[in-house]
């Protein structure tokens, strides 16, 4: 699957997240992962999004996006010229006999132990959504019973920002 990430500035306003999301309905565009959450500008949010490249015209979504009223920037990121991690919370069964090769693994992975249970082991971990996949395929002989993920956050490499190409366009309406 080749995935694009999109990094979206928006106007940190209520139903703004709706109106993305019904670009995305609207034009039968698939989200992969999607995450919101303020940036040091508190009228500003930040929503790193992940589509299928394959099934979804990546150029017609960001001039999509870039078309809504309170969308303030977009930026495709580069996988090369990025950072990308994803948090998830495994709960693990974990049989006594097995319990300290569960624990080797998280290890091997740096997933921490949240919390230990007499039949489960719950692992926290904040990886690459790759690394966090290898880590669930090793895990899977265990018995994973339950799974949350966060959806994947990214930013770019280096000392540039997605603000530095156009600082005027983020004036944000009062």
């Amino acid at each position: 699957m080749s995935t694009h990430t999109l990094s979206v500035l928006v106007e940190n306003k209520p139903g703004v997240l709706a109106h993305v999301a019904a670009l995305f309905s609207r034009r039968a565009f698939n989200i992969t992962s999607l995450s919101v959450g303020p940036t040091s500008d508190e009228r500003v949010s930040r929503m790193t999004i992940v589509v299928d490249g394959a099934s979804t015209p990546v150029d017609q979504v960001h001039k999509q996006l870039e078309k809504l009223i309170r969308v303030l920037k977009v930026v495709e990121l580069d996988e090369d010229a990025a950072i990308e991690r994803e948090l998830a919370l495994i709960k693990v069964v974990a049989a006594p006999e097995l319990r300290a090769e569960l624990l080797d693994v998280a290890a091997s992975f740096r997933a921490n132990v949240v919390d230990m249970g007499p039949e489960t082991v719950v692992l926290e971990a904040v990886c690459s959504p790759g690394r966090l996949d290898s880590l669930l395929e090793q895990l899977d002989r265990h018995g994973t019973c339950e799974l949350v993920r966060t959806g994947m956050i990214a930013i770019s490499r280096g000392a540039g920002t997605i603000t530095d190409e156009e600082p005027e366009a983020l004036a944000v309406s009062a």
